[in-house]
């Protein structure tokens, strides 16, 4: 036994020796909490409180629940495997294949991932005769799993319009169909767990009696019905326990909190404390991971959050140093900087896996990963896809090849029916035939294809036909920008609950053709080959291909790890970069308009910085590429809850030019010269631009390459155009 405590500092053993009661365990980041949870189960089964059996776990990941089993196995001389330790969704699969009949299923129920789950829905509304572009699969996927995690049948949905009802309607046709076909999706798995246990008081009273302790991990990640679930099995739900009920112990951090687009409540805290009439709340506030200036700017931080439950981490590895605050004129700047001090930290004998590149957004990644792969460093992203290799990025490529060129049959496969425009797949089998017996291309044997098939492919030939006329003499920017809303996309990701990513993507696209005229001009290949006609256009989707195609690291290879905020939770590096930090960006616009959005996203930064153990870098930049245009940035307002003393401002190695300043809009009429163009613009002219027409400037900013001007289209809205690409015109 004193083994087992040996190595557990005061609070540490204090939780894991608690006698039999609820208890909250505030575990700050880096102070151990999987230890104390697995010893504090050892300790129990050890002491002889509980066997084996009377024990539930619940982890949030099946990694977290392997590792506790592996690390059981090592304290005690028990075989872990039979345990009850697992995630929400394994151990309700376990449960409801004990008790089928009971739940109302058969007993070879299946289990529907995302992908079956999206695919099952698709084919009700197509037996249905439903509009999927009205009421989009995904969107009403996301409808119906948001119900379930809140514990709503469709029976007790509301519906507040006839749009909602309709939803309702077919929410309670998607159960039906589930029902004959025996199948389960993931939120299922959690609710028709709740409702069997709700409503069979014997069954319930079992297993309350069984589970003499309850264990979870991340409490602070529990939705509503997780949650409840808990409560039930501790005899504090609607069933009551007939013995004294399950000794609840909850470990987890409010300031991790960072789930709220999933349905994590981090009011569950405090309803657990209130509830279960928790004596105390235990806190771990030494961290075993980062050097004492992070977690003092960490502690700094979130501070600033109202609510808390409070605590402060500290560290006996000493100070370490300051923390290094790079500002970049340019998000180019900020990733050459970056990729030049990992080159050094590289050079001084720095494992590049233990070196991460966090961003608030996917997109973020386009300019990092282009900054790496020109130096030929390997990389990861981790929990992701690279920039290129993502999906709604691969299928706005697609559109561009066939523009490229007609004759492309896996782009034009790709995107015929993406997004969805009726051409099913007897369509493309018809299409496919009618090119094989002409020889020819998908795209050309289209004008041979009779009847219905024929009329639906038509008008696809006929979208990309006038795309190509219309954006002939367009800037590849813009041809892109054009390319994204002729074709649907944009509007196709705007009906997704999650499609702010690849729309930010699509984004970044345009952006990265931007940067790519701008940095590569003529680019080359390998050595000194030029990449043949077909102009920018042929010479940007070449570009793509072949940094698709470089650095992803291989298996076990010392590389980079890029990765979201979101995705490195959990996770922990030497050495930690936090990119992008600005107004809009981190935290995000979408967020920081509430109390509430702005506390997640510092709880979210907060993540961050204790990622790190021994240095970490904070950069930003005063301008970057937003849907092809520079957009001029403010410094994050996390920057300044910093401690100064902490922070050590570095601009070494890479020039900054100074920002020019906006010219007022009230200066009606100030000259300014186009470049690269005869003819002044002035504030207050009238100007034509090729896809947006007449419109009046307002406003400039930036000189050379850098300047812009704002546009006042009328019904077109305002639209800033940087003066290198629009080719305005005096109107």
């Amino acid at each position: 036994m004193s083994d087992l405590l040996a190595h557990l500092n005061p609070p540490q053993l204090a939780a894991v020796t608690l006698p039999p009661q609820h208890a909250l365990i505030l575990a700050g980041a880096g102070s151990g909490k999987t230890r104390v949870l697995t010893t504090r189960i050892a300790w129990l089964i050890s002491t002889g409180q509980v066997g084996p059996q009377g024990v539930l776990a619940v982890t949030f990941t099946n990694k977290a629940a392997k590792e506790m089993q592996a690390r059981l196995a090592a304290l005690l001389p028990i075989n872990t495997r039979g345990m009850w330790i697992g995630t929400f969704h394994g151990l309700c699969n376990r449960f409801l294949r004990a008790h089928h009949r009971e739940a109302g299923l058969t007993a070879q129920f299946q289990i529907l991932d995302s992908a079956d789950q999206l695919a099952a829905i698709k084919r009700l509304l197509k037996n249905l005769n439903i509009d999927d572009e009205k009421y989009p699969p995904r969107e009403l996927m996301h409808f119906i799993n948001a119900h379930k995690e809140q514990g709503i049948r469709a029976a007790q949905a509301e519906a507040y319009d006839a749009y909602t009802s309709r939803r309702v309607e077919l929410y309670a046709e998607y159960e039906g169909q589930c029902q004959r076909e025996g199948v389960v999706d993931f939120a299922e798995l959690l609710l028709r767990s709740y409702e069997l246990l709700q409503r069979n008081e014997p069954l319930c009273q079992h297993y309350q009696a069984r589970f003499r302790h309850i264990l979870v991990d991340e409490f602070q990640d529990t939705n509503r019905l997780q949650y409840a679930w808990l409560k039930l099995l501790a005899g504090r739900g609607s069933v009551k326990s007939e013995s004294a009920g399950a000794c609840l112990f909850a470990v987890g951090d409010d300031d991790q909190s960072i789930y709220a687009f999933r349905g994590a409540e981090i009011g569950n805290m405090r309803d657990l404390q209130r509830e279960f009439d928790l004596p105390e709340v235990i806190r771990l506030e030494q961290n075993y991971r980062s050097h004492g200036n992070i977690l003092d700017a960490a502690n700094a931080l979130i501070k600033q959050n109202r609510g808390r439950l409070g605590k402060n981490l500290w560290t006996e590895a000493g100070a370490g140093e300051p923390i290094r605050v790079f500002e970049g004129y340019s998000d180019i700047a900020e990733a050459a900087f970056i990729v030049e001090e990992i080159c050094e930290l590289a050079g001084d004998g720095v494992s590049r896996q233990q070196m991460a590149l966090l961003y608030r957004s996917n997109a973020q990644s386009r300019v990092l990963e282009h900054q790496l792969f020109k130096q030929g460093l390997p990389y990861r992203v981790h929990g992701g896809l690279r920039f290129f290799d993502r999906q709604e990025i691969k299928h706005a490529l697609a559109y561009l090849r066939l523009l490229a060129n007609p004759d492309d049959d896996t782009a034009f496969a790709r995107v015929v029916n993406f997004p969805t425009r009726g051409i099913g797949g007897r369509s493309i089998e018809a299409l496919q035939e009618a090119a094989r017996q002409t020889n020819s291309s998908l795209y050309n044997a289209a004008a041979s294809l009779a009847g219905k098939p024929g009329g639906v492919v038509a008008r696809f030939i006929a979208l990309i036909e006038s795309l190509r006329a219309e954006t002939r003499e367009l800037p590849l920017p813009e041809v892109i920008d054009q390319l994204i809303e002729r074709s649907g996309l944009r509007q196709h990701y705007l009906a997704e609950k999650e499609g702010q990513d690849r729309l930010e993507n699509l984004d970044e696209l345009i952006n990265a053709a931007s940067s790519f005229l701008k940095d590569d001009g003529v680019p080359l290949l390998d050595g000194d080959e030029v990449v043949p006609d077909g102009g920018p256009l042929a010479s940007f989707l070449a570009h793509a291909s072949l940094e698709a195609g470089e650095h992803q690291a291989g298996e076990g290879q010392d590389a980079i790890q890029l990765m979201t905020v979101h995705a490195a939770k959990g996770l922990e590096f030497d050495i930690v970069f936090i990119t992008g930090l600005e107004q809009g960006l981190f935290p995000h616009e979408n967020a920081a308009q509430e109390r509430e959005g702005l506390e997640e996203e510092r709880r979210l930064m907060y993540v961050a910085v204790t990622r790190a153990r021994k240095r970490l870098y904070l950069t930003h930049a005063q301008t970057r590429m937003l849907h092809g245009q520079t957009r001029y940035c403010l410094p994050s307002s996390f920057l300044e809850e910093l401690p100064v003393e902490l922070l050590r401002k570095i601009n070494r190695g890479l020039s900054s030019a100074p920002l020019a300043p906006l010219r007022s809009t009230a200066v009606a009429g100030a000259p300014w010269q186009q470049p690269a163009a005869a003819n002044a613009l002035r504030i207050g002219q009238n100007v034509r631009h090729a896809r947006f027409g007449v419109g009046v400037i307002v406003a400039s900013q930036g000189a050379g390459p850098e300047a812009r001007v704002q546009v006042n289209f009328g019904a077109g809205g305002m639209k800033w155009l940087a003066l290198e690409y629009a080719k305005l015109t005096p109107a």
